[in-house]
């Protein structure tokens, strides 16, 4: 179990419904996406990479998902990750992404 903290650190976190619109393979060493989300007008569309193999790129399109929206910028080899879209594990160990189960509108914030 990690260690307790502030509330204020999670307040800190900038977390967005967003839509997944493209799905392509990655130009990274290991097997990941490049996936771009539309987080509707205020933050508009960006990039996510992850090795989320799991799924298929077309069921990917369309699929309403939770990611951070402001930690900067991750370089993942010749590529740059501008979001986490945020997952846990199955039980093989592969990501689930967190989704929403409703239509929302794109860029609502999570609390």
């Amino acid at each position: 179990m990690k260690p307790m903290t502030e509330f204020k650190n999670f307040e800190a976190l900038d977390i967005r419904v967003g839509k997944i619109v493209n799905v392509e393979d990655a130009r990274t060493k290991k097997p990941t996406y490049r996936i771009t989300v539309d987080f509707g007008l205020e933050i508009g569309t960006k990039i996510s990479c992850g090795a989320y193999r799991n799924y298929s790129k077309e069921s990917l399109i369309g699929k309403l998902v939770v990611a951070v929206v402001n930690f900067g910028t991750k370089q993942m080899g010749p590529e740059k990750s501008e979001v986490l879209i945020l997952g846990i594990p199955n039980e093989k160990g592969e990501t689930i992404y967190l989704t929403s189960e409703s239509d929302v509108s794109l860029g609502v914030e999570v609390f």
